[in-house]
């Protein structure tokens, strides 16, 4: 079979960005905005429970494929962009939980620059290098749950009064995670890409036959 479990559930869940998408353009419905809000935080919870469980089938079924390590963080990236972009905006924010400017460009420009360092490393290499760091996995973890407080904001301030202190807390660590997770991934691939030349260069290395 082409695609596997794992891979299926990985497709499933970039499908469900375009209904999650257009939720949260709606949000600030009149009518009908908290209800909306509502199937919004429904579908990301769909897609948070997916992502666990296609890690695990590529995990214990030995479902690790190419296309999955490929689609999986993207499925991830592309998710939180269109989220940051959204919350982001004056016109479609959650009231009282606009998403810093800032953050939202340390976000996207991480993703920007790990793609402009893999297209640089495939043409330095031809070999497709993708390898989660832990730096990488807490800036997603923090990105999640930035945009999990930002839409059940309303919600969670009616209990906890200093909930919008708590989300900006995870909004600004999400920024610094990015952040971090930049330079690592920066680093990694300046040493792959040495390791690289450098094994591909005493591969060539002519034998001394004079001994």
């Amino acid at each position: 079979m082409f695609l596997t479990l794992a891979n299926q559930i990985t497709i499933l869940r970039v499908l469900l960005i375009f209904p999650f998408v257009i939720c949260l353009l709606n949000t600030g419905h009149p009518q009908n905005g908290n209800w909306i809000r509502g199937g919004a935080i429904v579908i990301f919870l769909i897609m948070a429970i997916s992502d666990a469980v296609d890690g695990y089938l590529a995990r214990t079924k030995k479902q690790v494929t190419a296309l999955g390590a490929f689609l999986d963080p993207m499925a991830d990236k592309l998710m939180i962009t269109c989220a940051s972009v959204i919350l982001c905006a004056p016109q479609t924010a959650i009231e009282g939980y606009q998403l810093p400017l800032t953050v939202v460009v340390l976000i996207i420009g991480k993703d920007l620059l790990l793609l402009l360092g893999f297209i640089i490393t495939y043409l330095l290499t031809v070999q497709i290098h993708i390898r989660p760091v832990l730096a990488g996995k807490a800036s997603t973890f923090f990105q999640i749950m930035m945009v999990s407080s930002v839409l059940i904001g309303p919600e969670m301030a009616s209990w906890l009064g200093f909930w919008p202190i708590v989300t900006a807390i995870i909004w600004w660590a999400a920024g610094f995670c990015a952040v971090v997770a930049t330079f690592v991934y920066i680093y990694r691939g300046i040493r792959y890409i040495e390791e690289f030349h450098s094994t591909q260069v005493n591969e060539n290395k002519p034998l001394d036959t004079s001994k």
